[in-house]
């Protein structure tokens, strides 16, 4: 499938690449990553990165997304990366292009593009990124091994993930044979300021328990308001705060929207996918999420994961 994918890249002058909304070091990294590896390798075409704000990861260089006029799309070639449904790809002018690719490391759910390259085997789509230019001999420079490395560290959580392999550290090492530095890396992504410890600690004191032990924070659209931090940084920054509690298996984060309620699960021992594909969401098997209507809906799919704890 390489190959094939190397051999589109070719054919087309001008590429746009896209990535899920509301990004993660993952996506930004892929995009990041994967726009270098093109304007190196091949500087004669015209390569874009498109999306929303990048926001918490606007630290990283090249995360401003490019301004792109729809006729742009007119015989181009569109990149998806790091999205397992379409739903959630961050502008959906990709289906005006003329051919489409995907790199993808989620379990699989349906066929978006053209051709695909979706494997989960690779903890992260910078990985699977980094065997691509890897293995089809594709210039690494520094700005693209910094943005990979930046992507797998954050979707291994620094390497610590059981989706970490041998493979994750021999394409790790490949990208560590550019100069760029992991103190910086490491620096921009786990340095807080003092209000975001003190959002941190709000949310560890709304933490609650079901009978069984799944671990749950629940914020209404009234409480997001009033903690004056945006709807991503609450989502999907707070769920963390469960990760490390002895006895918990399963954690899930549910924030309202004045249009849904976001959710958030985790698990450091079951596969929780399929509960966040009952909801139409997905994911990873033991990191996925999804959205839903109303509390009620909420207080299900909590029942759903409570039935996972085994006595």
């Amino acid at each position: 499938m390489f190959e094939k994918i190397l051999q589109a890249i070719k054919e087309y002058s001008t590429i746009i690449i896209h990535r899920h909304t509301s990004p993660d070091g993952d996506a930004m990294g892929s995009q990041i990553g994967l726009k270098a590896i093109l304007q190196e390798n091949f500087p004669e075409k015209e390569v874009y990165a498109v999306g929303d704000p990048a926001k918490r990861y606007a630290f990283m260089d090249g995360s401003t997304m490019d301004e792109v006029a729809d006729e742009k799309y007119e015989g181009a070639l569109a990149i998806v990366l790091d999205c397992g449904a379409a739903a959630l790809i961050s502008d959906d002018r990709y289906k005006k292009a003329a051919f489409t690719v995907r790199f993808d490391h989620h379990i699989f759910a349906e066929t978006i593009c053209d051709l695909e390259a979706v494997d989960t085997s690779y903890e992260s789509c910078c990985g699977l990124l980094t065997d691509f230019a890897v293995q089809t001999g594709l210039q690494l420079s520094p700005v693209s091994a910094k943005a990979l490395y930046t992507g797998m560290v954050t979707d291994s959580g620094r390497f610590r993930f059981d989706s970490t392999t041998s493979k994750t550290f021999r394409l790790a090492s490949e990208l560590l044979k550019q100069p760029f530095s992991v103190t910086e890396i490491y620096g921009q992504l786990y340095a807080d300021d003092f209000e975001q410890v003190r959002l941190r600690a709000q949310f560890i004191l709304k933490i609650q328990f079901t009978p069984k032990n799944v671990a749950y924070i629940y914020t209404t659209k009234e409480e997001l308001a009033a903690c004056g931090a945006d709807t991503f940084a609450v989502s999907r920054g707070m769920v963390s705060t469960m990760a490390d509690l002895r006895g918990v298996d399963i954690w899930v984060n549910f924030t309202e929207t004045e249009e849904k309620i976001l959710v958030e699960i985790r698990s450091s021992k079951y596969t929780v996918q399929p509960v966040a594909v009952k909801y139409g969401g997905g994911g990873h098997a033991k990191a996925c999420g999804c959205s839903v209507a109303d509390k009620e809906t909420a207080m299900q799919l909590l029942e759903d994961l409570n039935a996972y704890i085994k006595e």
